[in-house]
């Protein structure tokens, strides 16, 4: 046991005390009154007369035990009635399983007794006191979490290689989750059944802030004990969301967005800036971050509280970029978490587009082609593309046109016409396509970035084939009597398919259709992340397509055999298998990451946090998924003492007090 016992109830006790011990006292100084008797002969009686004689209320209080007893009894049942209670550190079990949490959230700074350091050093340190209490007949093994889980010590008794083991564990940004680290917990145990009697449970000590995001999924054959690590009134400002696109109107034109939110206890205000290719853009004063805590229901405001006005949100509407280029927006308020102080964003250049249109003649197409400067805008025939036979654009329009000849891979777009061999077919009619006719739009996808902000309710189509749509098939625009605008991928082709003739509808002459044409042709070009290329959590491992490496391995015309990959985490070595894409490993540490050679699209690799759980460093009290929590900061158990006082001293005391006055009653 460590420390002096305190007490929980002070103050009831008191009072009880207070009320108590008086009135026994008081029943000691009164004397009893005795009942008169009328006797024939005062000398057979002398003993009652000198009691009337000295018949008063109170007398001398004179030594006895029962008033000692029964005082001492009184007490020890007010100092139960306190509750004291005494801090133990809990000693190792017979089989002891200790969780050392890794997670983002365990690399936020404190004090601990005066000495700052992260929580996961914190964790460490209990984690080495308790292999410290271990007896030679003692094991332990040692697992690291985050929302992975790996044994770094199976079991043993050497004490020696489980602090070495502990000192070995690394911090990481991931998440945090402990489904699978009790997991592989049990099956580690199993391992081992000599180890404890048939109805024994394992005790796992976990280390932790209690911050994981699968406590409802959680259950262990075994004893939990859960050391609670952090403070609750630590500070932490982060970046929760990050976005930044390309103005579809103005490609050179970067939007960014982003969101912040504060995990501290008290409101806070903080700058946030951001840099492009290391230099300062633009900057935002004066946020006022309201702590997320209050939106608790369980929160009460104040009116003060009431009446601020948060900002937690910043936008940067115009960042000139006619390049590839790394955005990074910083929050500048030093804080306990310094991972999720800035986020990083990774800019593709404009895409210089080339783009081929196979049509007879088509006065609509061709003047919005002509209008989006692009670089390589080409224009054949049908004779003439049956002819050459090109294969170098990135997209490829036909007019009304069914190509023999097609790529084996590429970007089309579709007006009124399908090639023939695809999984998605024109329906027939004998020998004629099948059509309807006289069609308006249903509905649309909004939320789809080819068609993001357009308004198509009063598109009007006169005539539209029908089609045989896969399953696979999405569905963009849907009219009243079929689909009219679909998105079919096939092997590595992607089909954008309109159903209609142009000059069969009124979509030319409305604003929406340049607006279309200009998405499409990005998306197609680009992929479904126009804007920017993905950020990635940390613990992601990047999967780069066979066909990336081939571009750069005809560029240099030999064989990749390994990939540098620079970062956070220092340089790693990758190899490059013979057949197959290439899996990067796991970025467990935020920040920018680059490949040497450069491959494209992956050349630069943006990991951020992003993750509120992560970020609120308030600790969770209760153990994850249940179990016995132990005290705060100290790794200690807190026991009760009351039960002991009265099973071990008041009722003892009480039989001696009820022997001694029965023995009295008799004499």
């Amino acid at each position: 046991m460590n420390g002096l016992p305190s007490l929980l109830n002070p103050w009831s006790a008191a009072i009880a005390a207070a009320i108590a011990v008086p009135a026994l006292l008081i029943l000691y100084f009164l004397k009893l009154r005795r009942r008169e008797m009328a006797v024939s002969s005062t000398l057979l009686w002398r003993k009652a007369i000198q009691d009337l004689q000295v018949n008063a209320p109170f007398q001398k209080l004179r030594r006895n035990l029962l008033l000692l007893l029964q005082m001492l009894l009184l007490l020890l049942l007010c100092l139960a009635l306190s509750r004291p209670v005494a801090n133990f550190t809990p000693g190792a079990a017979k089989l002891s399983v200790i969780l050392i949490d890794r997670s983002g959230s365990m690399s936020a700074q404190e004090d601990y007794n005066g000495n700052k350091h992260s929580r996961l050093d914190e964790a460490k340190r209990q984690a080495k006191s308790l292999v410290d209490s271990m007896s030679r007949k003692e094991s332990a093994m040692v697992i690291a979490f985050d929302d992975s889980a790996e044994v770094l010590q199976p079991l043993t008794t050497d004490t020696a290689a489980l602090r070495a083991a502990i000192d070995a564990i690394q911090p990481t940004d991931r998440k945090s989750r402990l489904k699978l680290a009790y997991k592989l917990a049990e099956a580690q145990v199993k391992y081992y059944p000599e180890q404890l009697r048939p109805n024994d449970k394992p005790t796992v000590f976990v280390y932790s802030d209690g911050r994981v995001s699968d406590a409802k999924e959680l259950s262990v054959q075994a004893d939990i004990r859960y050391t609670k690590i952090g403070h609750d009134d630590t500070s932490n400002i982060a970046i929760v969301s990050l976005s930044a696109k390309r103005n579809y109107e103005r490609p050179t034109e970067v939007q960014v967005f982003a969101r912040l939110a504060n995990f501290g206890p008290e409101p806070i205000s903080t700058d946030v800036q951001l840099t492009v290719d290391g230099q300062i853009r633009g900057t935002a004063t004066d946020l006022l971050l309201l702590p997320e805590r209050w939106n608790d229901p369980g929160y009460k405001k104040t009116p003060e509280q009431d009446k601020m006005r948060p900002k937690d949100s910043v936008d940067f509407p115009k960042i000139e970029l006619t390049t590839a280029a790394v955005i990074r927006l910083e929050q500048m308020k030093k804080d306990a978490l310094v991972s999720d102080d800035a986020a990083t964003v990774v800019v593709p250049p404009p895409k210089a587009m080339s783009v081929l249109l196979v049509t007879d003649g088509n006065y609509f197409l061709q003047k919005v082609l002509d209008a989006m400067n692009l670089e390589h805008p080409d224009t054949l025939s049908p004779v003439t593309y049956e002819e050459k036979k090109p294969q170098t654009y990135d997209v490829i329009m036909f007019d009304r046109y069914e190509p023999k000849f097609m790529p084996s891979s590429g970007n089309f777009i579709w007006f009124g016409a399908l090639a023939n061999g695809l999984k998605l077919k024109t329906m027939k009619v004998g020998n004629e396509t099948a059509t309807v006719k006289d069609t308006m739009v249903l509905d649309w996808k909004r939320d789809h970035p080819i068609l993001r902000g357009l308004q198509l309710g009063k598109m009007y189509v006169g005539e539209a084939i029908k089609l045989q749509v896969p399953l696979e098939t999405e569905t963009l625009v849907e009219g009243f009597k079929g689909p009219l605008i679909l998105l079919h991928r096939e092997g590595r082709s992607t089909h954008l398919v309109c159903t209609f003739d142009l000059l069969q509808s009124n979509w030319p002459l409305r604003l929406s259709f340049p607006i279309f044409m200009n998405n499409a042709l990005q998306y197609l070009a680009l992929g479904t992340d126009m804007d920017v290329r993905e950020s990635f959590p940390p613990g992601a491992t990047p999967k780069i397509p066979r066909t990336n490496l081939q571009k750069v391995e005809a560029e240099k015309g030999t064989p990749l055999k390994e990939l540098k990959l620079d970062g956070p985490m220092g340089r790693r070595i990758v190899k490059i298998p013979e057949t197959g894409d290439v899996v990067l490993p796991a970025l467990d540490k935020v920040g920018l990451y680059t490949l040497d050679p450069p491959i494209p699209q992956f050349d630069k690799i943006a990991v951020n946090l992003l993750d509120s759980s992560e970020s609120n460093l308030l600790p969770v009290s209760q153990p994850p998924g249940g179990g016995v929590a132990t005290e705060e900061q100290s790794g200690k158990s807190r026991m009760e003492l009351w039960w002991w006082i009265v099973a071990c001293a008041a009722l003892p005391l009480l039989m001696i007090e009820w022997w001694v006055y029965t023995r009295r009653v008799h004499l």
